[in-house]
């Protein structure tokens, strides 16, 4: 599963697998500026059993996008320049 992360600005990365953009990866960033988080989601909502692999739900959270990269079997992270 060749997921690959294009980073657009801090904090926000369009979600490429092979090659096609098919969600977004982004740094939740608090009113109060606390706990910063990150979340991966899908751009579509599909049914479960349209959904890539390891997506289970339309949108997931972590606490570091070492955790995002990770989950995503190593996704590759490309930066926008």
């Amino acid at each position: 599963m060749p997921y690959t992360l294009y980073r657009l600005a801090a904090g926000s990365y369009d979600l490429l697998l092979d090659g096609t953009v098919m969600g977004g990866v982004v740094r939740d960033v608090p009113p109060d500026g606390d706990v910063r988080r990150w979340r991966a989601e899908l751009l579509d909502d599909l049914p479960p059993l349209q959904r890539p692999q390891p997506f289970t739900e339309i949108e997931h959270r972590f606490d570091s996008l070492e955790e995002v990269v990770s989950w995503l079997g190593d996704a590759a992270i490309t930066n926008n320049s």
